[in-house]
């Protein structure tokens, strides 16, 4: 420490050096981001915003393309009849690929279920109340034994659910015997199970059925369990970072248990809705629904990997089927341009999904 004439102590020697660096306060301007980049944080921010674009373009090309008959009221009413049970399942998908898993059995839940429901009700004569609610039960125990498998034995979801979903399939043709409950039967003896095509009116026009108030009723419920719940956060934190939520106090185990448990209840449920829109109880009816259920799940914008998604986004993403499906019939163009253009969306919606996850890296 060195002392100046007027006895005051100066700087020390070390200090001196700093005698001729700038005095100006640091500052970090923000860099100035391309049109494209600001997309890509808008999208990262907005992933629902995707699908709400797809709709919308698809809505006004098919308009223009196939004129009136397209976006005329008994139309996308039946749009939406259509999606009403690939819809419901989706939103048990989604639970679960926000998990960053994946069900593939989910559609075998759901005929299962439905199967039950009709084999107890009209073949063996069990009250209709306790028959619709052990085909419940047999949902939430379809799913259960899913998130057994992934959680006590540490299955891939993948390799679970693809060998779950052959045992349940399995246990429908035996127990169904590969036999139709038709329609007249549930109209007489159960009622109740076909209550979800009840049509409803407007304007003196049946436009929709109740299994639609279903769907939205389901979306409603699950979407404010995601959002204002800590199941919701918890479901998403596993999803994000498995590891990083269990060190946070998350019992990741038990909240992957219960994301199937809840899945396979929700596919139940779609199982009764199946019943109302077919009119009767197939063991050969939702073939395809597995699949149907991931591409509305990946279509509105839930991230594959995990950690992101929404259900109202899933929503959308099966409007979006039922709409490109209806508008390609419409415009006269054979099925097979369906299926490639579902294929289309598929794709885009994951390389989408892959470029917004870059912001976040």
């Amino acid at each position: 420490m060195s002392t100046t004439q007027d006895g005051r102590q100066g700087p020390a020697e070390f200090e001196k050096v700093l005698t001729g660096a700038t005095a100006t306060v640091a500052s970090f301007d923000d860099e100035k981001k391309s049109p494209l980049r600001r997309l890509q944080h808008f999208l990262h921010s907005y992933p629902t915003s995707i699908p709400f674009i797809v709709l919308l373009i698809g809505f006004i090309g098919f308009s223009l393309v196939v004129g009136s008959r397209f976006y005329a009221p008994l139309n996308l009413g039946l749009v939406i009849q259509q999606v009403t049970v690939i819809a419901i399942l989706a939103v048990a998908q989604t639970l679960v690929i926000m998990t960053a898993g994946i069900d593939l059995s989910v559609g075998a839940i759901m005929i299962l279920s439905h199967v039950i429901m009709g084999k107890l009700a009209i073949d063996s004569g069990f009250p209709v109340p306790i028959a619709f609610a052990l085909g419940m039960i047999c949902g939430m125990a379809c799913g259960a034994i899913n998130g057994l498998l992934v959680t006590v034995l540490d299955l891939p979801p993948f390799i679970a659910t693809l060998g779950t979903w052959n045992i349940f399939n399995a246990l429908n043709l035996w127990y169904s015997a590969s036999a139709t409950i038709r329609n007249g039967d549930l109209q007489t003896d159960a009622p109740f199970l076909l209550l979800m095509g009840t049509p409803l009116s407007f304007n003196g026009r049946d436009l929709l059925t109740a299994g639609a108030l279903l769907m939205l009723v389901v979306a409603i419920i699950f979407w404010y369990v995601l959002n204002k719940t800590a199941f919701g956060r918890h479901v998403l934190a596993v999803g994000d970072d498995a590891e990083a939520a269990r060190l946070a106090g998350i019992q990741t185990k038990g909240t992957l248990l219960a994301v199937y448990t809840v899945a396979g209840l929700i596919c139940a449920i779609a199982g009764w809705a199946l019943i109302g829109r077919v009119g009767a109880v197939s063991p050969n009816s939702g073939l395809t629904a597995n699949l149907d259920s991931i591409t509305a799940v990946v279509i509105g914008g839930t991230s594959l990997f995990g950690g992101r998604g929404s259900i109202i986004g899933t929503l959308v993403g099966a409007l979006i089927v039922g709409l490109f499906s209806s508008g390609i019939k419409l415009a006269g163009l054979d099925v097979l341009w369906q299926v490639f253009a579902v294929g289309c969306l598929i794709i885009i919606a994951v390389a989408i999904d892959q470029w917004i996850r870059k912001v976040s890296a």
